[in-house]
């Protein structure tokens, strides 16, 4: 019986460029801020800590979304109703930590005390114990997640349908979270933070710490991400992608595959909430809006869907982008962001990722005094390899 081989998880010289990014990002950079003294020419600042460390949570959920909408082609326009969820979950034991330092010195957190509640609500049981605030992490978005998941998969909605319904939940999440009696803050949310494990959260050191979590985070993402797409179960995936009834028809469960990719998506991207909320010192409904959502299916079409790392790159490209036009031309940059991706699906429909793969060709013309002959080189508008389910490899 044939079986297909094993794709590695990286070349050697992959893991190496892997390992020293992780040693910059996750080691060095943490050190020179926590160590260095603040006048020093070679420490970060707390700005570039907060947005380095806010970037790379925007990377993670773009990961996530790759994976299902790059590898399973399922648009969702709800990720950032997860991130947020993840959010308010660890935010809600921030509030906790502020204790009696708050404005009414209260063990209730500010905005309870103003709409005059006497105790903590249902939801917020157990929330000053960090261990539980890192189940509920999880277990919301996730929970939320299987169960939308299932009902929507099971009933075959998928394409565009599917991502209205994802955009609908989220703005309706947005809604209620705006409400004073949830019990979430209303719109301004959850600020204001004092500790995070009994260390001052603006404690350099605790910064420091923070943004070393976030790079484990990323590169664990990543590395997790990688590792399923290179097996049976990122085969399949790119099988749904490709040829859902073929995939269903040749007997595999397309519900399973699918559900189970939307889920680890929705985890992925609360936990990049919860890292999220400490290190930008805030959370409120407006992180659900569905616009910060489409901007998720922005970053990652700019990247490049289906490669893992292009979305990376594009999360930072376009949040960079953002933080500059921001301050420089404020009323330009939904105009700049919607040009973007206009030129890129035009252009660069595979996304800024594509330009190493024509650098690379000319780079070894180059050296060879050839350059890639047509059989190598695929012809504009053609479309990317489909995944062969039916065959002995798709079962392998």
């Amino acid at each position: 019986m044939l079986t297909a081989p094993r794709r590695s998880l990286f070349t050697p010289v992959q893991w190496v460029i892997l390992g020293l990014a992780f040693i910059f990002v996750g080691i060095a950079v943490p050190l020179a801020h926590a160590w260095l003294p603040v006048d020093h020419a070679l420490r970060p600042s707390t700005y570039t800590m907060t947005l380095s460390g806010k970037f790379m949570c925007y990377a993670m959920v773009a990961v996530a979304m790759d994976l299902i909408w790059g590898f399973t082609g399922i648009l969702s326009l709800g990720q950032s109703l997860f991130f947020a969820l993840g959010g308010y979950a660890f935010g809600m034991y921030l509030m906790r930590g502020i204790g009696r330092e708050g404005q009414y010195q209260s063990d209730l957190p500010d905005f309870m005390v103003f709409l005059d509640w006497k105790t903590l609500p249902w939801t917020w049981w157990n929330s000053d114990s960090f261990l539980w605030t890192m189940f509920l992490v999880v277990a919301v978005p996730g929970a939320l997640a299987f169960v939308f998941g299932f009902f929507a998969f099971r009933s075959r909605i998928k394409g565009v349908y599917f991502s209205i319904i994802t955009q609908a939940l989220t703005f309706a999440f947005m809604l209620l979270f705006f409400r004073n009696e949830t019990g979430f803050g209303g719109n301004n949310g959850f600020t204001d933070f004092k500790t995070i494990l009994g260390y001052r959260i603006t404690d350099p050191s605790t910064k420091a710490a923070l943004l070393a979590a976030t790079a484990v985070g990323l590169f664990g993402t990543f590395v997790l991400a990688r590792w399923l797409v290179t097996r049976k179960f990122g085969r399949v995936l790119q099988a749904i992608r490709d040829a859902e009834s073929r995939a269903r028809f040749c007997g595999y469960d397309t519900l399973g595959y699918k559900l189970g990719i939307w889920t680890l998506a929705a985890v992925i991207s609360g936990v990049a909430g919860a890292l999220y909320v400490p290190q930008v010192g805030i959370i409120n409904p407006s992180e659900m809006s569905p616009a910060n959502s489409i901007e998720v299916a922005i970053w990652t079409a700019v990247g490049g869907r289906g490669t893992l790392i292009g979305p990376i790159i594009g999360a930072f490209l376009v949040n960079g982008a953002k933080s500059w036009f921001t301050q420089a031309f404020p009323e330009y940059w939904l105009f700049f962001l919607g040009l973007l991706f206009v030129l890129v699906t035009l252009f660069l429909p595979r996304g800024v990722i594509a330009l190493f793969d024509r650098i690379r060709p000319r780079a070894q013309g180059a050296d060879t005094g050839v350059g890639p002959t047509s059989a190598e080189t695929p012809a504009a508008g053609s479309a990317p390899a489909r995944v062969a389910v039916g065959s002995t490899e798709g079962r392998a």
